[in-house]
């Protein structure tokens, strides 16, 4: 039976006397009359020990039968004593990216341009466990409060917020666009009284960015919840699943983490994480910037940030009651200028925007024209609401942004197993 390559100690330890591993081959060390080869798989890397020359290549695969014994030089105080083994496929050997190399020396675009090879490099396939990691924490905390998981088509017959930045697609003998949110759909399923619904999908923006923090398909974690009295109780929601997320984050990523030198925030940390007004936000950047701040841009995110994690002991902050001209036409007002809305910053950048919706028809109808919109071409979106509707609202959290603030990364791009921007369309 196979044993993986971290369970090696284990199995000395128990005094077992033949072992099986299986895996890509990350170095070799021939010293002549001994060789040391690091086998990697799923689980990390083991030792093998043989007293033959390999005749296999880097990234070869594998399997191999010997005995594990204890030794404390090896990586992870054991090592496999190998009696046979056999190649179950052999890599060439013009490799065009080196998998056992430093990470920190490599650029992006090698990274990105030899994703097949680079995933296999431990340090960058951490991101996507820790990846999954958020996934699973994220919903398995809104279960937790009752939530239920919703798959919504990606293929629209217009965008939500206005029908702008979307990619058209050919469907027969019609275009349609691929979702920019499936914001609709969310409010729809709230409307139909299941009240708390979330989804984990893609997104596509067609925005014409080239930046680290912009990616053109890119997974959101999408909540929408029914019966609020304001954009304050999704703010609570969303204390409570990030919370969640950077416990399971820390209980289980602890050697992923390491491999970025990253930390997560500790629950009481998110729970006491400061909201502020947009009004009182700007103030904050323009006395930290030393210039007048006139917007919530991504200088001054950092901003914000900084002062956050100085004043209340917190690097995430939340920033609310937009001005409604900076928020589509669905967003619930506070007042005539203000918005029930918000945005979460962590770390220096915007992963989340949200805020309760118009549930009202008529008000909604009569609000379209301040945006320039025309009711006649609202039709579908305004049917939800027409025949009764709940209080309510939502927000998005980009799951790759998340996943580059918690390591440290410095591009989102780096966060997106196969990121789609202006020119990578492959692989």
């Amino acid at each position: 039976m196979r044993v993986l390559a971290k369970e090696i100690l284990k199995a000395a330890k128990d005094g077992v006397k033949e072992a099986r591993v299986a895996g890509w081959v990350h170095r070799i060390r021939d010293m002549g009359g001994v060789s040391f080869v690091v086998l990697r798989d799923r689980s990390g890397m083991a030792q093998l020990v043989m007293d033959t020359k390999p005749d296999f290549t880097l990234e070869s695969v594998i399997s191999a039968v010997g005995e594990p014994a204890l030794n404390d030089r090896a990586q992870g105080g054991a090592e496999l004593r190998v009696k046979s083994l056999e190649v179950l496929s052999r890599a060439a050997t013009d490799m065009p990216f080196q998998v056992n190399g430093d990470v920190g020396r490599m650029g992006l675009e090698a990274i990105l341009d030899n994703r097949g090879l680079s995933l296999r490099n431990p340090k960058i396939r951490a991101i996507f466990k820790v990846q999954s990691t958020i996934i699973a924490a994220f919903a398995d905390h809104l279960r937790s409060e009752d939530f239920t998981e919703i798959k919504t088509s990606k293929l629209v017959g217009g965008g939500t917020e206005g029908g702008t930045e979307l990619f058209e697609v050919d469907y027969f003998d019609r275009k349609v666009w691929l979702a920019q949110s499936p914001q609709a759909y969310k409010e729809t399923m709230v409307g139909s009284g299941l009240e708390r619904v979330f989804e984990i999908a893609p997104a596509y923006r067609a925005e014409k960015h080239d930046t680290p923090r912009h990616l053109n398909e890119y997974v959101s974690l999408d909540v929408e919840m029914g019966f609020i009295d304001s954009e304050k109780d999704l703010i609570e929601l969303e204390k409570r699943v990030l919370a969640r997320v950077f416990a399971e984050v820390a209980a289980k990523n602890g050697e992923e983490l390491a491999l970025w030198n990253a930390a997560v925030p500790a629950p009481e940390t998110v729970a006491a994480s400061p909201v502020i007004s947009y009004e009182e936000a700007t103030k904050i950047a323009t006395a930290e910037a030393r210039v007048k701040i006139y917007d919530i841009n991504p200088e001054a995110e950092r901003l914000l940030c900084e002062w956050s994690l100085r004043e209340r002991g917190s690097d995430l902050v939340f920033v609310n009651e937009f001005p409604r001209r900076h928020r589509p036409f669905y967003t619930y007002p506070l007042d005539n200028a203000r918005t029930m809305s918000f945005d979460a910053l962590f770390r220096g950048l915007e992963i989340t925007t949200g805020g309760r919706r118009h549930h009202d028809y008529q008000t909604l109808y009569d609000t379209l024209p301040r945006f320039g919109l025309k009711p006649e071409n609202m039709e579908a979106y305004l049917a939800m609401l027409k025949y009764g509707c709940p209080p309510h609202g939502g927000f998005a959290i980009g799951c790759e942004r998340l996943t580059q603030k918690i390591l440290g990364l410095g591009n989102v791009k780096e966060a997106s197993l196969f990121p789609r921007d202006r020119k990578r369309v492959s692989p």
